[in-house]
């Protein structure tokens, strides 16, 4: 069967929901420790009624009834046992620019370069391949992320300082199969093997 990325942010969105494992790579291009590693990922969808929706439109002066819903996005460290803080997520907001959602703003209560309410430019390519171009105070970023399967995905950014490029990262992340998932593939196999030890 042929995949078919999303092509809309809340397709993304809804596509991404769940906790996916990341591996990074940071290339720095000035004196910074090395920020390459691994951790998770959560990604849950915000509908358009959530109170989160109109809190952050507005921080922005914009209008809540434009916005289709969103994203809460959260991290943690890959051997950290402890649940995230929903406190710090970051929320993304969807203010697509015409009723066919290939392109449009995306509305931050926190940036991820610079810690402060942004307003982005995304957009989706025919390939399927989401680009998001955020203007900070003095930096510019790019993120660019694409399906490869349901399950695996890929994103790589760039952020420009005023004298050029000042950093690239890679990232390759892997869906987490949920303890509900879970459970349900053990049952199906320890069913299947029982089925298999009466033939």
């Amino acid at each position: 069967m042929q995949f078919i990325p999303p092509m809309t942010m809340m397709d993304f969105f809804r596509k991404s929901e769940g906790t996916w494992f990341t591996q990074r790579i940071v290339h720095h291009f000035d004196l910074v420790a090395d920020e390459s590693g691994e951790s998770n990922l959560i990604v849950q969808v915000v509908e358009k009624d959530d109170p989160r929706v109109k809190k952050v439109c507005e921080q922005q002066g914009i209008d809540p009834a434009k916005a289709m819903g969103g994203g809460s996005f959260m991290w943690q460290d890959n051997l950290d046992d402890n649940e995230p803080n929903p406190n710090y997520a970051a929320v993304l907001i969807d203010v697509p620019d015409d009723e066919t959602g290939l392109s449009g703003k995306l509305i931050r209560n926190e940036g991820y370069v610079e810690k402060i309410p942004v307003v982005c430019r995304y957009w989706f390519g025919k390939d399927g391949i989401l680009t998001i171009d955020t203007e900070y105070d003095k930096n510019q970023g790019q993120e660019r992320c694409w399906f490869i399967t349901d399950d695996f995905r890929v994103r790589v950014s760039t952020v420009r300082m005023m004298n050029g490029v000042n950093l690239m990262t890679y990232c390759s992340e892997r869906r987490c199969v949920s303890a509900n998932a879970l459970q349900e593939m053990i049952h199906r196999n320890l069913a299947r093997s029982s089925e298999i030890s009466h033939i």
